[in-house]
């Protein structure tokens, strides 16, 4: 690859709209271009190391037996709307229609149609196990694309999926692609931590992620020093145990004037009904915060989510939650307008019971005269007692107790996690960290194979169905999380095996030898198997070459330029900075030998 004519531009300065170091970088180096918001055009160089990243991925699922297909893109409406996904999925999907009015998709991903493809060509137990992938490039209408390749709206994906007879099939076919993905990542060279996931629009039971970690990443997870690790989104709240109602005070409600937050509400509990044992704390509060859930269809429902008044609400682990229906599901703070159209719920004074002359009356939960669904934290568990809203502005009730005074509709986990939280598995206090997702592997079961009725005979000639597993591997995301974790200020610096070339060699300098030696280098180790990068533009100066050099990120540059005279050429170590002078009749062996190595 000669950069006099190689399909390139290097730019100095960063893209106007880039956020995150891989974004600029990869940009700036000429590796990608934007098309639009979230898509990108993929240059020469860019291909080169995206190859290599894909090249890994088919060695180890061959490896682990799987074989490669490969889907159109476009796909009809049809085996969506049969698992329910066409509905599902919301504005996420892409949906055109064709010159006769037939509904398409860019697909978001293939269970789908994989299972149709197994239910074409197998009808017997015999046939299974199998697991069959592609590399694809897959669709999602991001509202918000950001940070360059790692939340873009066309990205290229590998994605798995394994059928087997039965579930003990199912646990061999996840083991075996759980590991190739492990083999794959470590080739690949990312760090990564494997965590508890939640299943989302993908449905089924056991759900893990392959989070990079990264401060930059979308994804928060947990993890505990005695191993335990989870997505934010997936953590489970230790549920505590019940207490007895025997000897729960009656509830009394007393006013609480100027107190709509929770620490007002503490400060006065204190100063005017203060305990007898020990000071209030905004974890003896209920708070009660009023969301609105969007489901896949548009229907807009007013939900009420109680925790307790130290925690906030987090809107991504209330939609992961499963609490809400299938699909995709977004939750976001309610409106004043939906406060409005609902006036039992007095905003800062939110409370599950309201309390009138008549005695108490229920107001949140499904069965209740508001008529909306009441979830809580699992932590307010039965004989749990609470300061919380009384339903009036400047009154609250005391000792209001879970299950003689309310009782929610269910529990959600929707309660933000905090550093230091026990581990749920009792190995110890959590720690917060941020992650690139970069793989995650699903058991999905059976939910698609019976919606799209793929059966085959078992060894007694009975009609059964199959499960299924699904295993997704972000091919553009990887790329881009290798490039987060392996830059400087002066450029890109790739790993050895996913570099676009083995050695970068920049011919510099006025002695009219320099150019000839250069050329002969390059054909030579060119012959020898390296992959070189030459830089053989004339007329360009050697600080923009060297400037080029360390954008692009080759970790081996070679320098043919005045040290010629001296019979020799520098070779400098990208990462390092280390430089060290070969005689030139041996630099090609030299060199050789150690991008070889």
């Amino acid at each position: 690859m000669r950069l006099s004519t190689l399909f390139v531009r290097t730019l100095r300065e960063d893209p106007v709209d880039a956020e995150v170091a891989s974004h600029k970088l990869l940009v700036r180096a000429g590796y990608i271009r934007r098309a639009a918001p979230g898509i990108y055009t993929w240059l020469p160089l860019g291909l080169k190391v995206l190859g290599k990243i894909e090249q890994i991925v088919r060695e180890e699922m061959a490896a682990a037996g799987a074989q490669e297909v490969h889907f159109p893109a476009l796909l009809p409406r049809e085996p969506y709307e049969a698992s329910g996904r066409w509905t599902d999925y919301g504005d996420n999907m892409f949906r055109l229609k064709d010159r006769r009015g037939n509904d398409y998709a860019l697909a978001p991903t293939h269970e789908e149609v994989f299972a149709l493809l197994v239910k074409d060509l197998f009808s017997s137990y015999k046939d299974l196990p199998t697991t069959i992938y592609q590399i694809q490039t897959k669709y999602r209408d991001e509202a918000r694309p950001r940070a360059g390749l790692l939340r873009g709206r066309e990205f290229i994906m590998k994605d798995a999926y394994s059928f087997d007879i039965d579930d003990a099939g199912l646990d061999e076919s996840y083991r075996k692609q759980r590991e190739a993905y492990v083999r794959a990542f470590d080739r690949i060279g990312l760090d990564y931590v494997i965590v508890k996931a939640t299943s989302g629009a993908m449905g089924g039971s056991r759900s893990e992620e392959f989070l990079h970690p990264s401060d930059i990443g979308e994804d928060s997870f947990v993890r505990s020093p005695g191993g335990y690790s989870a997505n934010i989104e997936a953590v489970t709240t230790p549920v505590p145990p019940t207490i007895t109602l025997d000897d729960a005070p009656a509830a009394h409600v007393e006013d609480t004037p100027d107190t709509p937050t929770i620490d007002t509400l503490v400060a006065a509990a204190n100063a005017a009904h203060p305990r007898s044992d020990r000071a209030w704390t905004a974890a003896d509060t209920l708070k009660n915060v009023v969301v609105a859930v969007t489901h896949p269809d548009g229907k807009r429902e007013i939900v009420v989510i109680g925790v307790p008044g130290d925690r906030g609400v987090d809107l991504d682990r209330a939609e992961g939650s499963g609490q809400f229906g299938a699909g995709e599901v977004e939750v976001e703070p309610a409106t004043p307008d939906d406060l409005q159209a609902n006036p039992e719920l007095v905003k800062g004074y939110i409370g599950p019971t309201l309390f009138t002359s008549d005695g108490a009356q229920a107001v949140l939960g499904s069965e209740g005269t508001s008529g909306l669904r009441y979830l809580v934290d699992p932590r307010v568990v039965s004989g749990t007692r609470w300061i919380t809203g009384a339903n009036e502005h400047g009154r609250h009730v005391f000792e209001l107790t879970a299950g003689r005074d309310f009782v929610p509709d269910g529990t959600v986990e929707a309660a933000e996690v905090r550093e230091g939280d026990a581990a749920p598995d009792g190995s110890g206090p959590l720690e917060i960290a941020r992650g690139i997702e970069i793989g995650h592997i699903f058991q999905l079961g059976r939910i698609y194979a019976e919606a799209l009725d793929l059966n085959v005979l078992d060894e007694n000639g009975k009609q059964v169905v199959p499960t299924m597993g699904s295993y997704g591997l972000g091919i553009t995301r990887a790329l881009a999380a290798v490039a987060e974790g392996n830059h400087d200020a002066k450029g890109l610096i790739w790993p050895k095996n996913l570099a676009p070339a083995d050695v970068h060699l920049i011919a510099t300098g006025k002695n009219p030898d320099i150019v000839p030696a250069a050329e002969k280098l390059a054909s030579d180790l060119e012959t020898a198997g390296v992959e070189v990068l030459f830089d053989d533009r004339p007329k360009v100066s050697p600080g923009v070459k060297f400037g080029d050099a360390e954008l692009l990120g080759v970790p081996t540059i070679v320098v043919v330029g005045r040290g010629l005279a001296d019979g020799v050429v520098e070779v400098r170590d990208r990462r390092t900075g280390e430089a060290e002078n070969v005689p030139v009749d041996e630099a090609a062996n030299a060199i050789t030998r150690r991008v070889t190595a």
